[in-house]
């Protein structure tokens, strides 16, 4: 039995990664201060014996007493509209200085660990799909920035105390993911149209529809950081994990109408500064390394989305 430590536990991403570490047999600790994390996410696992929550805020240094086998940090908002503006020193604080405390937390407990980076260190890309060795083209004093630019940091650290302090990293680049225990209101592209839909209120889109993403359904980027982290440890990436499927924005909207009914209709708003006009990830390295490529297409990951979706707005009342 192993006992992992998961940053961002009570997130969407984290919380989905908590549940299936304990159904794994593994014991776990979550940390989490619960800014855009919600402790109803753990509710399956949280009076499980092997798992504890704590609440703490990763910018400042932890104490954790037992010994620890694996990190996987996801600590860090990864909405636009949960980073920017009044959110952004903290996020680039939360991004640098959690990064630094967590480095040096693996080091002291000669733990393996693994940074969830993200797809955004590619900024507005000039390469199309986005492969690990293209650089990027981030806007370093945008409204973005101290997400897109904390996670290259982020990056930066990890590989310096690989190379000067010899602990065992893991650096994954995420691309858009979606799925049970999203947030209603986070802001993600997925989760404002199919509220927005069930709600029966117009579909807002920013531009005119035609940027691309792709998405990947959050089960099988869940077993893709697993297999990451079972991997040798000499193989430390970084690995894009994503759906390489590109969908234009617009078709994305089209597709949950159709499958939700009801009378939205599409409206356009201005385009975010710094808004990516295109994301797809080039795979061929996790084809390589993980044996891993994604199985579930979009449409049977939006139906079972949905269905949460609908469980959850009825919870709230709305």
């Amino acid at each position: 039995m192993k006992t992992i430590l998961v940053t961002g536990g009570s997130g969407f991403l984290g919380s989905n990664l908590c549940i299936r570490l304990i159904n794994e047999g593994n014991k776990v600790i979550c940390i989490d201060n619960n800014y855009t994390g919600r402790i109803k996410n753990l509710d399956e696992i949280i009076n499980d014996p092997n798992f504890l929550f704590i609440k703490h805020d990763v910018i400042y240094p932890l104490s954790i007493e037992c010994p620890i086998d694996e990190i996987y940090h996801l600590a860090c908002p990864a909405s636009p509209p949960a980073y920017q503006g009044k959110a952004a020193i903290m996020t680039t604080k939360t991004c640098v200085y959690g990064a630094n405390n967590l480095l040096e937390l693996a080091k002291s407990k000669k733990a393996k660990i693994l940074l969830a980076s993200t797809s955004e260190i590619y900024g507005e890309p000039l390469t199309h799909p986005q492969v690990e060795c293209y650089r990027g083209n981030v806007n370093p004093i945008g409204i973005r920035a101290c997400y897109d630019e904390g996670k290259r940091c982020a990056e930066s650290l990890f590989f310096d105390y690989y190379r000067q302090k010899n602990v065992i990293i893991k650096v994954i680049r995420i691309f858009n993911t979606y799925g049970p225990k999203m947030d209603p209101n986070d802001g993600r592209v997925i989760s404002n149209f199919i509220c927005q839909a069930l709600r029966g209120e117009n579909i807002t889109i920013y531009g005119q529809g035609d940027q691309t993403r792709s998405f990947c359904y959050v089960d099988e980027l869940i077993d893709a950081m697993i297999k990451m982290m079972a991997s040798p440890d000499d193989f430390v990436g970084p690995v894009n994990i994503g759906n390489p499927s590109e969908f234009t924005i617009k078709e994305l909207a089209t597709k949950i109408i159709a499958k939700i009914g009801g009378i939205s209709k599409i409206i356009y708003c201005d385009l975010p500064q710094d808004d990516p006009s295109q994301r797809k990830p080039d795979i061929s390295l996790a084809k390589e390394k993980l044996l891993w490529e994604p199985q579930i297409d979009l449409d049977h990951g939006l139906e079972e989305t949905i269905k949460y979706f609908k469980s959850e707005l009825i919870i709230r009342g709305k």
